[in-house]
């Protein structure tokens, strides 16, 4: 491992300080603090269905987040476990010691799981029974799910690259790679892979578009340019995945911009200043954004155009979005789970995980909405439907 590797996740750590001390030092501000949580009158009926749990890191922002292929719900924990559950109740199918620390999935496809640890291994299980089929060492840490097909498996490292792997053996097809800037948040995007080719959000603000079989460059496109006098002041990171509906790609990147992109071209339709690290959710109109200040916004899709505002979640370090049933469901610091109306913002339901920050975004899969907290609890909620 080089000495810039063993770096960049250091500094990763130290920017929540950074911005911290930042805010304290400048004495024409007051320190923003988290929202407090009101009481609140549920408008909906939200029941807990199951509980699960793997192992996690509360201190570190890991990208382990929940994945399915509609048969199994897949999980991954930081003590190198995968396991596959039942959906419906979260008992176990079946269960794999890989003995890496992992950081970064799991990825699902093509019969495939696939999942990539802190030292820079890839290892893919066969889905159906968890055998190991190959690992391999990419060289840099994975905080993000890798991508996969029926014959390639993408994936996303800290420094800035993008490795084509054979779904196969786990052997080299091709390296795309992105230049880094000095200092970034701990994080990276997820790549998406669509027809035959890779969309990915880069930390240097770039949304970058490679052909799935040899990783060459199609298109790339600075979504918000760097600028300001100091290195925290130009972080423009695109740390969550892309959305792709039809021909548009949706992004948004911290301390940049919201956009639209074509997918053939890369051409910006729109865009809007936001900053987001946690990403974006499509619905059929709006374009649902958890803020790096803790709001939740609602945009139009086709032009961007505000739709609504909601505050009332201000600075609790928000998830990334989710929808489900016409509700917008976010997760905070403190592990409570928030359902809001779509089409209003309103606060709609909370409920309770085990106290600990959910980093990444809820998962919903066949009316459920389930959420892995930082400590590893996984937890699926179901909005019950009022009778009539």
């Amino acid at each position: 491992m080089t000495a810039q590797r063993r770096i960049r996740p250091v500094l990763g750590l130290l920017l929540g300080a950074a911005l911290l001390v930042l805010a304290a030092c400048d004495n024409d501000k007051e320190v923003d603090p988290p929202a407090e949580l009101v009481d609140l009158t549920p408008k909906i009926e939200i029941q807990r269905v199951w509980t699960s749990s793997v192992a996690g890191s509360e201190h570190l922002r890991l990208g382990l987040r929940p994945a399915s292929d509609g048969a199994h719900l897949y999980v991954a924990g930081h003590d190198g476990d995968i396991r596959a559950l039942d959906i419906g109740n979260g008992k176990d199918v079946w269960r794999t010691r890989t003995d890496l620390r992992l950081s970064g999935g799991p990825g699902v496809g093509g019969g495939y799981v696939v999942a990539g640890s802190s030292e820079g291994d890839v290892v893919a299980l066969n889905a159906a029974d968890g055998k190991e089929l190959w690992r391999i060492r990419v060289g840099g840490e994975v905080l993000a799910p890798p991508a996969v097909s029926g014959s390639v498996v993408v994936v996303r490292t800290v420094d800035g690259r993008l490795h084509g792997l054979n779904a196969a053996d786990g052997s080299d097809l091709w390296l795309n790679e992105q230049n880094v800037p000095r200092l970034t948040l701990r994080g990276t995007a997820p790549p998406v892979i669509v027809d035959e080719a890779v969309i990915c959000g880069f930390d240097n603000g770039k949304v970058v578009a490679v052909n799935l079989s040899d990783g060459a460059v199609l298109w790339e496109t600075p979504v918000a340019p760097s600028s300001g006098r100091t290195e925290l002041e130009r972080l423009v990171d695109i740390d969550s995945a892309v959305h792709i509906v039809g021909k548009d790609i949706f992004v948004v990147g911290f301390q940049g911009r919201a956009a639209m992109l074509a997918l053939e071209s890369g051409q910006i339709w729109w865009s809007r200043d936001v900053s987001s690290e946690r990403g974006l959710a499509i619905g059929s109109d709006r374009v649902y954004i958890a803020s790096a200040t803790g709001d939740v916004l609602a945009l139009g899709r086709r032009d961007g155009a505000p739709a609504w505002e909601q505050k009332v979640l201000h600075q609790r370090g928000l998830s990334g979005p989710a929808l489900e049933g016409g509700t917008v469901v976010v997760a905070d610091f403190e592990g409570h789970v928030h359902w809001l109306d779509a089409n209003t913002g309103e606060l709609l339901a909370r409920m309770g995980t085990d106290g600990k920050r959910v980093s990444n975004a809820p998962v919903v899969v066949n009316g459920l909405v389930i959420v892995q907290t930082d400590s590893g609890m996984v937890r699926a909620f179901r909005r019950v439907e009022a009778a009539e």
